[in-house]
C-alpha cells in the first residue's frame, strides 16, 4: 500500500493513473461543493473542472500538513470564489441596519423539504449572496474572513448573508405552502 505522499508525488511527476485516481477520489465529494457555490450544474462542472486544474498545478504547493482533503476543498472554494468574483465584478454594498428579516418558527418546515429541494433554493440565490451563505453558513468563515476572501466590508458579508437568508426562508414557505 502506498502512503498518501507517494501517491502526491506520483501526480506531481504526470502519473496519468495516479492523477485519474485522485480525481476520482475527490471530485464526487467536491463537486457538491461546487453545486452549492454555483446556479447549475454546468457551472458547478467549470468550477469543478478549473478547481482540479489548479489542485494538480499546485500539488507541488502541498506541505504535508493537515488533511489533503481540506487542502483539495480550499482550493476549490477559492476556485469558486474567484469564478464568481470574475462573472460578477462586484458586490452590492447595503447596511445591515435596513435589512429586516422574518423568522421560521415552525422547526418541523426543514423536515418538510428535501436537500435537493433546499440545494435548488440556494442556486438561486445572486451570486454575492450565495457565496457569502455558503462561506458563513456551510463552511463556517467569519464575515471578518469573507470581507478579506472577497475584498468586501464585514457589514457587505453580514448585509449579504441577512438578505439570503431572507430570500431562503420566503422561497422555503412558498415550496412548503405550494406542497401543502
Amino acid at each position: 500500500m502506498h502512503s498518501e505522499k507517494d501517491f502526491i508525488d506520483r501526480c506531481i511527476n504526470n502519473d496519468a493513473k495516479a492523477q485519474e485516481a485522485m480525481y476520482k477520489r475527490y471530485a464526487p465529494k467536491m463537486f457538491g461543493v461546487c453545486l452549492r457555490f454555483a446556479k447549475n450544474k454546468i457551472e458547478a462542472e467549470e468550477i469543478l473542472q478549473e478547481g482540479f486544474i489548479k489542485i494538480f498545478a499546485n500539488l507541488k504547493n502541498f506541505r504535508h500538513e493537515g488533511s489533503f482533503e481540506g487542502w483539495i476543498r480550499r482550493t476549490i472554494i477559492n476556485t469558486a470564489i474567484n469564478y464568481f468574483k470574475k462573472k460578477s465584478r462586484r458586490f452590492v454594498e447595503i447596511d445591515i441596519d435596513d435589512i429586516k428579516t422574518s423568522k421560521i418558527t415552525d422547526e418541523s418546515i426543514l423536515d418538510k423539504i428535501s436537500v435537493n429541494e433546499l440545494l435548488n433554493l440556494i442556486q438561486t440565490l445572486p451570486n454575492g449572496y450565495r457565496t457569502v451563505f455558503n462561506l458563513n453558513v456551510i463552511e463556517g468563515y467569519t464575515h471578518k474572513e469573507i470581507g478579506k476572501k472577497l475584498s468586501i466590508s464585514e457589514n457587505t458579508s453580514k448585509s449579504q448573508l441577512s438578505r439570503a437568508r431572507a430570500i431562503l426562508q420566503k422561497k422555503v414557505i412558498n415550496l412548503i405552502n405550494v406542497g401543502l
